[in-house]
């Protein structure tokens, strides 16, 4: 395969997407390379999911124990509980450090050259390397790109890695600073939110569109609120926007209306988390070489083959997967596609099916979700002539729940009234991160809501949420 190039094919990035597929790279016989300018890992292991999860599982005990109403119910007494910042700290950063070994073990292990540098496409099958030993010029049958994303920073606002920072900052957990100010209610603020609450953090969440959580289906929205928020130390500004940030003591920060962009408050607080999404990291990757350029918000185009794109045309050789393709901005995804690109590669098409790939935030309790949201699957209904239903079942009804004084939470699901397709579910409550992969893998058959309630779940467990769920759908219970 290999005679006239240096490899069969190289990636460029080694986060989780570009990891996954080396592996399966190797899998199918390629002789493979992957090059990463920064730590391997990317941004998961290193600045994101991992460290980030850590935190919530060590802030998630602090809020348990320190819930003494809680544990009373259940006959338990805790007396003061304490915790040390800098263990917390430790202990993700431990985590991290295991994950990276791990990933670059993997790599060493099946024979995957890693190359320390920075790439660039120069043309077909061809890839320039700035190292610290100078440039070299690489050729690889295929070339996939997987350069992932970085946190996105509204103008106005300024960082100083201190008093005014992003992610990639938070997971250290350098401070705790008495009173902080989360910009965005997305999963990453919901989720520091969770960590900085828990740890005895004041929060002012300040949101810019009309509503907060504005990517979760509405329902789920509510009722997280009501339990994430309202009974926290957590203020909210809706509908507001962080028109100015100036880092120092205090931080100092500009609140306009979010319609009039016109001043309405001066905040000032001890710091200031940064949490209004991600952009593709794509500047500067050689595409002109090819004649393909990212578009307006700088992802790379690709097909449903995640062959990158110049004109509407696929470029020979060359794919991109992850952040940077701007499909769904997950690990997992990420991975997803990069497995399927190295079997298109291969010569066996494929295509990635995002619509059953799940998502969860790991606050507490925990949201997941697959699928549309009502309002999605109504557009969608629309426009194809069918009904849409939804149905809620409660976790304050469920036996596992209930034994284990957890009892806030939700199931809706959402399908197709006429043929009872399974079009979405979202789950907030406990465990739902888990809870919700049942509901992909019926939603990547196509499977129907008539089907499903014929499924036998363990009782007493939390999957009967959706046992019951699916059972109400077809008027059975």
């Amino acid at each position: 395969m290999s005679q006239s190039f240096d490899y069969d094919l190289v990636i460029v990035g080694a986060g989780v997407g570009g990891h996954g597929a080396a592996l399966h790279a190797v899998s199918c016989g390629l002789k493979t390379a992957i090059v990463e300018a920064a730590e391997m890992g990317g941004t998961c292991v290193n600045r994101g999911c991992i460290p980030s999860k850590a935190l919530l599982a060590a802030s998630g005990k602090v809020r348990e124990l320190q819930n003494a109403g809680h544990l009373k119910a259940l006959g338990v007494q805790v007396e003061g509980v304490m915790f040390d910042r800098q263990a917390i700290a430790d202990h993700a950063n431990m985590i991290v450090t295991k994950q990276r070994e791990g990933l670059i073990g993997s790599l060493k292990r099946i024979g995957v050259d890693t190359i320390h540098g920075r790439a660039k496409v120069a043309g077909i099958q061809k890839i320039v390397v700035t190292t610290p030993d100078g440039e070299k010029t690489i050729t690889a049958r295929d070339i996939l790109l997987a350069p992932g994303s970085v946190p996105f920073v509204p103008p106005g606002v300024e960082i100083d890695h201190k008093t005014v920072f992003t992610s990639d900052d938070a997971v250290r957990l350098e401070s705790l600073p008495p009173w902080i100010a989360i910009v965005g209610s997305g999963y990453i603020g919901l989720e520091f939110a969770d960590v900085y609450s828990a740890l005895g953090c004041e929060i002012t969440l300040i949101e810019a569109l009309d509503q907060l959580m504005p990517g979760f289906d509405p329902d789920i929205a509510k009722l997280a609120q009501r339990v994430l928020i309202t009974p926290r130390d957590i203020e909210t500004k809706v509908g507001m926007l962080a028109k100015k940030v100036t880092p120092g003591s205090p931080v100092v920060i500009e609140l306009a209306d979010a319609k009039t962009k016109e001043t309405v408050e001066i905040l000032e607080v001890d710091a200031c988390l940064i949490a209004t999404g991600r952009v593709p990291f794509t500047n500067d990757l050689g595409l002109d070489s090819v004649g393909a350029a990212v578009d307006r918000r700088g992802f790379i185009p690709i097909d449903d083959h995640l062959a990158v794109l110049a004109g509407g045309e696929p470029v020979p050789h060359l794919w991109a997967i992850g952040d940077a393709t701007g499909k769904m901005m997950l690990a997992h995804a990420a991975s997803a596609q990069g497995i399927v690109a190295v079997e298109n590669i291969c010569g066996r098409p494929r295509t990635v099916d995002y619509h059953s790939i799940p998502a969860a935030a790991f606050t507490h309790p925990e949201i997941g979700f697959v699928g549309m949201t009502e309002t999605t699957a109504q557009e969608k209904g629309k426009a194809e002539g069918f009904e849409v239903a939804s149905v809620r079942t409660y976790f304050k009804g469920n036996a596992k729940a209930l034994a284990e004084g957890e009892t806030e939470g939700i199931a809706k699901v959402i399908y197709r009234q006429d043929t009872g397709e399974l079009l979405g579910v979202h789950i907030f409550g406990l465990h739902a991160s888990d809870l919700i992969h049942e509901a992909a893998s019926a939603i990547a058959q196509r499977q129907t809501v008539h089907d499903l309630a014929f499924l036998v779940h363990t009782h007493p467990t939390l999957s009967e949420v959706l046992d019951e769920a699916y059972k109400r759908a077809i008027g059975a219970h």
